[in-house]
């Protein structure tokens, strides 16, 4: 089963935010609500969600339960 939820941290000042995913995309950007810090993928990572979520995006859990 895909989560769609996934729970942003800032990397700057640590506000955490809840977010719906995108389905069938990686969101390469997120602007923190708190302090303003864009959020961008750390190398390797597809997604803002894969590198400062707590849970993966969709495209990389599918990947993972061979849904793909």
């Amino acid at each position: 089963m895909v989560i769609l939820q996934s729970t942003l941290r800032c990397p700057s000042c640590g506000h955490a935010t809840l977010l719906t995913m995108p389905e069938e995309a990686c969101q390469h950007f997120y602007q923190c609500e708190q302090c303003g810090h864009w959020m961008r993928p750390r190398p390797g990572d597809c997604c803002v969600f894969c590198s400062y979520g707590d849970v993966p995006c969709p495209p990389k859990q599918k990947e993972k339960l061979g849904m793909q």
